[in-house]
C-alpha cells in the first residue's frame, strides 16, 4: 500500500548519538552566539574575534543607533523643545577629553591655527559618518570641527582589540574643539549622524599626535 520503506532499527539514531549531536548543536550555537552575534548586534565582544572581522564596529553603530533612536523619542514624549539656541551637549564622562566648553570655534578663529589635516564631509538626512585616529596611548590631539547648515549627533570614542571608551556625547551640536587624549593604543575619533532634514556640511581639523587618518560610512 505504502511505496516508502519503513527504516529498520539498525539505521536509527541510538540514544548516545541523539545526546551527542544535541550537545554539538548546542555548542555550536553557543560559539556563534559569543563570536558573531553579540559583536555584530550589540558591540560586545569578549573573545576579540569580532572586532578582527569588523563586526564588533557594525554593533557599536547599531547601539549608537538604538541609543539615539530612544533619545530624540523620550525628548518628543517630553516638554515642549527648549529654543536652538539652548541646544547643549549631552552630559557624560569626559576622560581622556579637554574640552574648551567656554568657547565654540568659529572658522576665522580655526583658519589661524596651523592645522595638519582639514576633512570636509556632507551628511545627507539620517546619514552617519565616523572619522579615526591611530593614536599611541598618551598621545593628544587638538581638533575642532564645525556644523555648516545645521547640526549633529556625536560621540567622540575610542576602541582597540578588548577596549572601547566613549570621551564624550552630544545631541544638536553644530561645533566643538579641544584635545582629544588617547587612554590607550588603538583607534580614536567622532562618529556623527545628522537627524536634521536637509543636507549639512562638517569640517573637522586636527593636529598633533596620530600616524593615519580614516573616514568609515
Amino acid at each position: 500500500m505504502y511505496n516508502s520503506d519503513t527504516p529498520v532499527r539498525a539505521e536509527l539514531p541510538s540514544s548516545r548519538q541523539l545526546v551527542r549531536s544535541t550537545i554539538l548543536a548546542a555548542v555550536s550555537a553557543a560559539v556563534l552566539l559569543v563570536a558573531v552575534v553579540l559583536p555584530a548586534e550589540y558591540g560586545i565582544d569578549p573573545t576579540g574575534i569580532g572586532r578582527v572581522l569588523r563586526m564588533t564596529e557594525m554593533g557599536d553603530i547599531k547601539q549608537q543607533l538604538a541609543a539615539e533612536a530612544a533619545a530624540d523619542a523620550a525628548a518628543a514624549a517630553t516638554a515642549a523643545p527648549a529654543p536652538a539656541s539652548a541646544s547643549a551637549k549631552a552630559a557624560g564622562p569626559t576622560l581622556g577629553m579637554a574640552s574648551a566648553n567656554a568657547s565654540q570655534p568659529t572658522a576665522s578663529a580655526a583658519s589661524k591655527v596651523q592645522w595638519r589635516d582639514e576633512t570636509p564631509f556632507t551628511l545627507t538626512p539620517g546619514e552617519g559618518i565616523e572619522i579615526k585616529l591611530k593614536m599611541a596611548a598618551g598621545g593628544k590631539v587638538p581638533y575642532s570641527w564645525a556644523v555648516e547648515g545645521g547640526s549633529v549627533n556625536f560621540d567622540t570614542h575610542g576602541d582597540a582589540p578588548g577596549k572601547s571608551v566613549s570621551y564624550e556625547k552630544g545631541r544638536g551640536v553644530s561645533s566643538d574643539e579641544g584635545v582629544l587624549t588617547a587612554e590607550f593604543t588603538g583607534n580614536h575619533g567622532w562618529f556623527w549622524r545628522n537627524r536634521g532634514q536637509a543636507d549639512v556640511k562638517v569640517i573637522l581639523r586636527t593636529r598633533g599626535d596620530y600616524t593615519d587618518i580614516t573616514k568609515v560610512k
